[in-house]
Parts: C-alpha cells; structure tokens; sequence
C-alpha cells in the first residue's frame, strides 16, 4: 500500500490511464463526426493503449524491456495496415492519429514506471499540439521563407551555439565572456524577430511600439537599435520607430529603480524619484510621437518587404561591446578613485545596469558617499542615452535621431530638475 491507500503500482496504472483518456479525449472529439467504426481510434482506444503500456511498464522489472518492445512492434503493424488501408479508402495520407497512438503507448509505460508528473504533462502538450492543428496550419500558410530562414537562424544562435560557448572571462583583462557577447548578439536578433512578427499581428505602427516596451525589460540599447533598424529600411516608420526607442529608454529607467531598490534601497531615497519622473517623462513623449505616428499611412506591404532581421547589424554591436569590455577593465586599472566618474561614463556607453549595481554594492559597502554615487549614476545614464541616441540618428536616420534627442532631453531636463530639488530639500 502507498501513502493514498492505493495498492502498490495503482497510481502508476491509473496514471496510465489518463495519459490515454488525455489524447484520446482529444481524438474522439477530432473525429466525432465519422461512423462507428470509421476513425482509427477513439477515446476508449487511446484509453485502452494507455493502460495497456502501464501494465507493460509493470513488467519491465521482472522481464525487461522486451514486452514493450515487441508491444510497440506489434502496435506498429497495426497501426502501418490501418494507415496503408485509409489512404486507399479516402486518400487521407495524415498519420497524426497513428503517431499519436505510438505515444500513449509509451507515455503509459512511462508512467508506471514512476515518472507520473512528467508522462502526464507530455499527455497534456500532445493534446494540445493536436488541438492546435488550425492555428498552426494558419502559421504555415501566413510565414514567408524569409521568416523561417530567419526563425532557424535565431535557433541555431540561441540553441546551437550559445549553449556550447564557454561563460567565462577570455583575453585581455579576463574581460571578453563568449556567452554573453553571444547572448547580445541573440537578443539583437531576437527583438528584430519579435518586432516583425509584432507588425505582422499588430500593424507595422503598433508592432514597432511594442517592440520598444518589451525590449526595453532586456536592452534598451538593444530594442533602440532593432527599431532604427526598421527605420532605415522603411521610412515610414520613422516616428513609431522613435517613439519605440523612447518607449524602451523609459522601461529602462524604471528597471533601474527596481534594481536599486533590491540592492542598495537607501539611494532611492535621492536618486530614485528623478528616476521614475524621467521614466514617466519618456513614455508620455512616446506615447505622444506614437499617436502622432500613427497619422501616417503605411502600405500593407511593408512589414513583407522588411528582413525579419539583419545578422550583421547584431555581429556589429556585439564586436562594440567586445571592444568596450576590454576598455573598461583598462581604466579601471590605469586611474584611480579620481577616475571614478570617467569610468562610469565609459561603462554607461554600453550598459547602465552593470555600472548601476558595482555602484550600488560600493555604496552600500561604505566606500563611495551618496553624492558620489548620484554623480557616477548620473554620468552612466547620460552615457548611455548618448549612445542610444547616436545609434538612432546614424542606423534610423536624422528624423529618428531628431525625434529621440529631443525626447532624451525633455526627460532628462525633467529628471535634473527632480533631482536638483530633492538635493537642495534634504
């Protein structure tokens, strides 16, 4: 007996069980329609197989795997007759209820095997990929070869590649990490895959949009250059484009306040409302270049003639901040603690979080005073703001550029002052 008063192995074949009743439930509904006797197999089929490879799973202790195997051979027969007999009958050449049938058998097995978690939640994911056979089929008849080769090239970066590269410091300064400069090479990539299919579903003006909210959770570095990206190809989307690099920049400043309010919550206390005031400040403005974006007509072809996304634009950046990862370390090195500012301005060219949290951590420590800290912060937001605005004017053009610095510097000009009261009052 085990822990729910079930005779040993019971759970195991009642696991089994619903494994079958799970996509068969699925099945019988699919082919509901058809005579009795016309479908290949139905709920109590698909229900009979999951029990019958629980009872096998139960056998394998004592007799191997060989009364699986042979059952799986023999179901395989079966089930190659019923195919062959249905494509002559109906020209019907789906095998999807035969392969599914494969499965509970084994999906059975698995679960009285012990692993009743995991046989049952490949049950449930088969059910639904079979559900799901319109909308995937919607997929395949929407997608062009040039979003699937890209879609492939996205996996081959993110699941071939970064997976085997080594996450450790590499040349000068130990400072060149493999993964992660791949990692930033995937996310560019995959942000411009995001906001294409965004302006597939959405529309070309509310897609890029998008694209800078989400983004701007990663990189808004990142989504500012996966958006200019799109401006350059299509000038069109100029200004949602903007208003998408100005949208991610906001993100970007409310991500800081979180992360200053896990590590070193003390320094909101100054700089962290002159942070959500120039956040606040961001988003108003995109959402206000947005609206005035939206005005413009785009023609349905657009987002088709667009590249889902361009490898070189993210080799490029990635080789940035190759070389600004080597430059860093460099100065840390060649100044002293007078170069703290200059070092958080050459950090903040790339990244604010990295800066932010070394930071932080010093502060927190004793080491640096909050005057300091504010300082150093200040120059690294400014920094990078500075280099997304560059990215924008030289990859969007001067119209995306325009749009962005200005944005950049009603915010800024809003979170200055906040700030200069805040230091003034305390």
């Amino acid at each position: 007996m085990n822990g729910y008063g079930l005779p040993t192995g019971a759970q195991g074949l009642i696991a089994a069980l619903a494994v079958g009743l799970v996509i068969g439930l699925e099945r019988g509904w699919h082919d509901r329609e058809l005579p009795e006797g016309g479908r290949v197999a139905g709920l109590r089929t698909f229900a009979l197989t999951g029990l019958f490879g629980g009872v096998l799973g139960h056998l394998q202790p004592d007799f191997g795997a060989w009364p699986l195997l042979g059952a799986l051979l023999g179901l395989s027969l079966l089930l190659t007759v019923s195919y062959a007999r249905q494509a002559k009958l109906s020209a019907n050449l789906s095998a999807t209820t035969h392969v599914a049938m494969l499965l509970t058998l084994a999906l059975g097995a698995f679960a009285a095997h012990g692993n009743i978690t995991l046989s049952l939640s490949a049950a449930v994911i088969c059910a639904v990929l079979l559900d799901l056979k319109p909308t995937l089929h919607g997929w395949l008849q929407v997608i062009d070869h040039r979003e699937l080769t890209a879609s492939l090239q996205l996996l081959v970066l993110s699941m071939v590649i970064l997976p085997y590269l080594p996450n450790t410091g590499l040349g000068p300064y130990s400072a060149l990490n493999p993964y992660q400069l791949w990692w930033a090479v995937t996310l560019i990539a995959g942000l411009s895959l995001l906001g294409h299919f965004a302006m597939r579903i959405t529309g070309a003006q509310r897609g890029v949009l998008w694209t800078g909210l989400l983004g701007g959770l990663a990189s808004s570095t990142a989504a500012t250059l996966a958006l200019a990206r799109y401006a350059r190809q299509q000038p069109s989307l100029a200004g949602a484009a903007a208003a998408g690099s100005l949208a991610a920049c906001g993100v970007m400043f409310f991500r800081m306040v979180v992360l200053l309010a896990v590590i070193q919550p003390t320094l909101l206390t100054t700089f962290g409302s002159s942070l959500v005031v120039t956040g606040v400040v961001l988003l108003i403005v995109a959402l206000l270049r947005w609206r005035k974006s939206a005005t413009t007509s785009v023609g349905e072809g657009v987002v088709g003639s667009m590249a889902p996304f361009d490898l070189g634009t993210a080799l490029g950046f990635g080789s940035l901040l190759a070389v600004m990862s080597i430059l860093v370390p460099a100065a840390k090195q060649w100044m002293d603690a007078s170069g703290l500012y200059l070092l958080s301005a050459v950090t903040g060219l790339v990244d604010v979080d990295a800066i932010l949290i070394s930071l932080a951590r010093l502060h927190g420590a004793g080491g640096l005073s909050t005057a300091a800290t504010t300082m150093a912060l200040g120059l690294a937001t400014l920094a990078n703001m500075v280099t997304k605005a560059c990215i924008a004017w030289t990859t969007g053009g001067a119209q995306v550029g325009k749009y962005v610095f200005l944005g950049y510097l009603i915010a800024m000009a809003s979170g200055a002052l906040v700030l200069a009261m805040v230091v003034t009052l305390s």
